[in-house]
């Protein structure tokens, strides 16, 4: 990732934009242009050979003006202070768009995750709880995973704040194994949001899914769930990549042989099928297929390479992976790109759907949570394609619009304190 890459300044670059097509004074988005509470906590650990060992964490509440902060916990070696606060800011207006009463947040630990065994990974990310413990809570900001992080990892976290309180306290955190009062479908959600939004984009634009050549960069959880879920849909996967490097298949994948290799813990490169060919990130990217789906981490589509882009439709799986140069070159070349803080939200909108459920004790089946996911991204998808019919402008733009008018209009309600 560049050095001088700063994804805080794209979102601002959107909002200021997006403030302009609404005609908004400076002074009626003033508060979304800060994020209102920044904290940087140091962790000590006891590593398993005695000696202590320290990391950097932050937690980020970007606006509460709708609602309780929400937002993942990532582990990641090269994560800092301003990439946090671009997913706060982000999570913001994901929770606008879905139309659900959160804000945004977000927490980040500097670690390689792979490098720590698993006591040391239990001791970080509770040393890192107690250190957030002040500003994070069931009504205040609710964590959930991330890159680098799980369901055991948030089942530490649940523990911790609720050994300091002497009672259980399920909805601390969402995204949590079942047996704690996890959501059925949680894991699967943001992949299965981000398969609705691309079925949604096809029909607007008239074009058939079993048509479909489809590359997905990064096949973490999001990737594999969307690649998956939309080979069900009946499309063809012709290119595939991870940390190891990526893979291409002309005539398509079989996803469920490849997504159950994947389920396992093995990565791509140890995949092996039939007229499978190794490419590079750059390829996969520049690839000649009719839908690309980045969903990796932010900044992989470039002022650099947004030319050599062949795709008709981008859809945005990971947060940020197109920078604002970018973003620019895809929509002069008549790219269509749904973008992330619309493409991704549905994981948001289950762990909504977890946090009610622990508020009320009450749960839902799968089936439940599934229809109501596919209810709230269709709503959310119509009103920024219908935005941006109506004023003529792009995707992004439209969602930016959207979401920034609903935050502002919370915050002119809320007023001013004091």
């Amino acid at each position: 990732m560049s050095k001088n890459y700063n994804a805080y300044d794209d979102f601002l670059e959107n909002v200021e934009i997006a403030a302009n097509v609404l005609g908004l004074d400076p002074s009626d988005y003033e508060a979304v242009r800060y994020c209102e509470r920044e904290l940087k906590v140091t962790i000590p650990v006891r590593m398993d050979d005695g000696s202590i060992k320290a990391f950097e964490g932050y937690r980020v509440q970007h606006s509460t003006s709708r609602g309780p902060g929400k937002g993942g916990l990532r582990y990641h070696h090269e994560v800092d202070i301003d990439e946090v606060k671009a997913l706060a800011a982000w999570m913001t207006f994901k929770c606008a768009l879905a139309n659900i009463p959160y804000g945004g947040a977000k927490g980040a630990v500097k670690v390689d995750p792979a490098s720590l065994s698993k006591a040391e990974l239990q001791r970080l990310t509770r040393r890192y709880t107690a250190m957030i413990l002040p500003i994070i809570g069931p009504e205040r900001d609710i964590p959930a995973p991330d890159v680098g992080t799980n369901a055991e990892v948030m089942g530490w976290i649940m523990d911790t704040y609720s050994m300091m309180q002497g009672h259980a306290v399920h909805g601390i955190v969402t995204g949590k194994p079942l047996e704690l009062g996890g959501a059925l479908g949680r894991q699967e959600a943001t992949g299965r949001g981000v398969m609705i939004t691309t079925l949604e984009i096809l029909d607007r634009l008239g074009k058939d899914i079993h048509e479909m050549r489809i590359a997905v960069q990064g096949m973490g959880n999001v990737g594999s769930v969307t690649a998956h879920e939309l080979w069900l849909q009946g499309a063809k996967i012709i290119a595939i990549s991870d940390v190891t490097g990526g893979a291409f298949k002309d005539d398509g994948f079989d996803m469920k042989d490849v997504y159950a290799h994947m389920k396992t813990g093995k990565l791509l490169d140890t995949y092996v099928a039939p007229g499978i060919k190794r490419i590079s990130n750059d390829e996969l990217i520049s690839m000649d297929c009719d839908i690309l789906i980045p969903a990796a981490l932010q900044n992989q589509i470039t002022g650099a390479n947004a030319g050599n882009v062949k795709a008709g439709i981008v859809v945005e799986a990971a947060n940020g992976p197109t920078t604002a140069e970018a973003d620019k070159i895809l929509t002069q070349r008549g790219i269509i790109v749904v973008p992330d803080i619309l493409a991704n939200c549905g994981g948001v909108v289950v762990s909504y759907f977890e946090w009610v459920q622990n508020i009320q004790a009450l749960y839902w089946n799968e089936e439940d949570i599934n229809k109501r996911l596919k209810e709230i991204m269709q709503k959310a998808f119509v009103e920024v394609y219908d935005k941006s019919v109506e004023l003529n402008i792009s995707l992004r733009l439209s969602a930016y619009v959207v979401a920034l008018q609903r935050t502002v209009t919370a915050k002119k309600y809320r007023g001013v304190f004091p």
